[in-house]
């Protein structure tokens, strides 16, 4: 989802794109991964591979959530620096902070606390990554390796089969398939009031396309967000409006929630000079549309 939405980015043109499938470059194996950085030499690698998934997905395989995604990592970050790759950007994920942060928070407060059990191994593998591109930097400052950490992300290219996807896109798809079954009742898990920040990936990519333009400038890490967030029960009730479903929604307090609130503090974001243009409902009718035209045979 991230890197297609750089490629669409109507400043994407002005640099040349390396990017390869995951069926054209396996990043899990190293020696593949080194002779093809070894191969195109790129002045900049942005890493934004990862295995990805919801609530259930992470739950029901965290293993292979956290092996994947250090097999990635590990890889991916070892052969640039093998290679003299000077620049990296590595891209993180909010759910490397502790859980039970009730502030906006900053980026000094990796590694304070307990992680969130139902992404443990995910968060793992993203502190993983980090801390490799801190460890290769402070060995040798040649090495210009930075980590950027986005809020939870949706929009154009994101997952929407409800056992792999986030928040936007699962409920984007309960509602529609609820509006066109005439099912007049949705289930929310817990009671609705947990807090979330999502942003427009496209908004990501902007921010990435500054980045390579004044990556000498950018903090070597840097949450990027929106600064503010919604409950789940006002996530749920703009996607009905965007999605035209009128039924009405009960609570299951029985199942997982993950973290009650998760909110990136932007300072050094603004600081830096960016900020997301896209709001939510505007964001919202951009993901639903393309949801639309993706999967019309599926309806």
């Amino acid at each position: 989802m991230v890197g297609r939405n750089i490629l669409e980015n109507k400043n994407s043109s002005n640099f040349n794109f390396i990017t390869p499938s995951s069926k054209e470059l396996d990043l899990k194996n190293f020696s593949s991964t080194f002779d093809f950085i070894r191969k195109y030499r790129p002045d900049l690698i942005i890493h934004a591979a990862a295995k990805v998934g919801g609530i259930q997905s992470n739950l029901s395989e965290p293993s292979n959530y956290l092996i994947e995604n250090i097999d990635i990592s590990r890889n991916l970050i070892l052969a640039a620096k093998d290679n003299q790759i000077e620049s990296l950007i590595n891209i993180g994920s909010s759910c490397m902070y502790p859980r039970n942060i009730d502030i906006p928070i900053t980026e000094d407060m990796l590694l304070t606390g307990e992680l969130e059990k139902t992404n443990e191994g995910y968060a793992i593998a993203k502190i993983f990554s980090a801390r490799l591109c801190d460890y290769i930097r402070l060995e040798s400052p040649f090495f210009q390796y930075k980590t950027i950490i986005p809020c939870n992300l949706y929009g154009r290219f994101d997952k929407f089969n409800p056992t792999k996807s986030h928040l936007v896109a699962a409920v984007i798809d309960k509602l529609h398939k609820a509006k066109i079954s005439n099912n007049n009742q949705i289930e929310i898990w817990g009671n609705g009031m947990a807090r979330r920040e999502f942003m427009c990936a496209e908004d990501l990519a902007d921010f990435l396309i500054r980045a390579i333009n004044l990556f000498d400038t950018l903090p070597y890490y840097t949450n990027v967000g929106l600064g503010f967030d919604y409950t789940i029960n006002e996530y749920y009730k703009i996607i009905a409006d965007v999605v035209g479903y009128n039924g009405t929604f009960v609570h299951d307090e029985s199942k997982p929630i993950g973290m009650n609130r998760k909110l990136v503090n932007v300072e050094k974001q603004t600081t830096w000079g960016w900020k997301p243009r896209i709001g939510l409902k505007e964001g919202i009718e951009k993901t639903y549309n393309y949801y639309l035209s993706e999967h019309i045979n599926e309806f």
